[in-house]
């Protein structure tokens, strides 16, 4: 059975924090929607990712991805607990965006009727996954 190499896997989380980060960039610049308060969290973990896996890549860096587990497990954890408001699990009472700015709750946080919070939560467990998968190669 063929497996994943280390240098593919560290590619595949890559692109998927590289088009993540270009996707809120669109919801945000483009779109003109204004993220929450968690999605600028989010958003801290993000893009550093990008970044980070990148270089790493260029540099042929095969370590690299124990910072890509690092900033999956934050910005995971952020995006669990904007999908817990999200859904209710969360008390109401401790939301953390204000009155005056967007809600963390609302059908704004819905792309193709999908909550962005679960897109984050997905897109963060499979960059730390694939960053995981890539320490597993034997290769120095």
């Amino acid at each position: 059975m063929n497996r994943i190499s280390g240098e593919t896997a560290l590619g595949l989380a890559w692109i998927i924090a590289l088009v993540a980060s270009l996707a809120v960039l669109f919801i945000g610049e483009v779109l003109g929607q204004t993220p929450c308060v968690l999605c600028w969290f989010q958003r801290a973990f993000m893009f550093p990712l990008a970044i980070v896996l990148g270089l790493g890549l260029w540099w042929r860096d095969g370590r690299v991805g124990r910072y890509g587990i690092a900033l999956a497990l934050g910005g995971g954890a952020i995006a669990l607990w904007h999908m817990g408001l999200y859904v209710g699990l969360v008390p109401e009472r401790i939301q953390p965006c204000t009155a005056t700015g967007p809600s963390c709750t609302d059908d704004n946080q819905l792309v193709f009727g999908i909550p962005i919070p679960l897109m984050a939560v997905a897109a963060f467990a499979l960059i730390g996954a694939l960053s995981a998968l890539s320490l597993k190669d034997t290769r120095t």
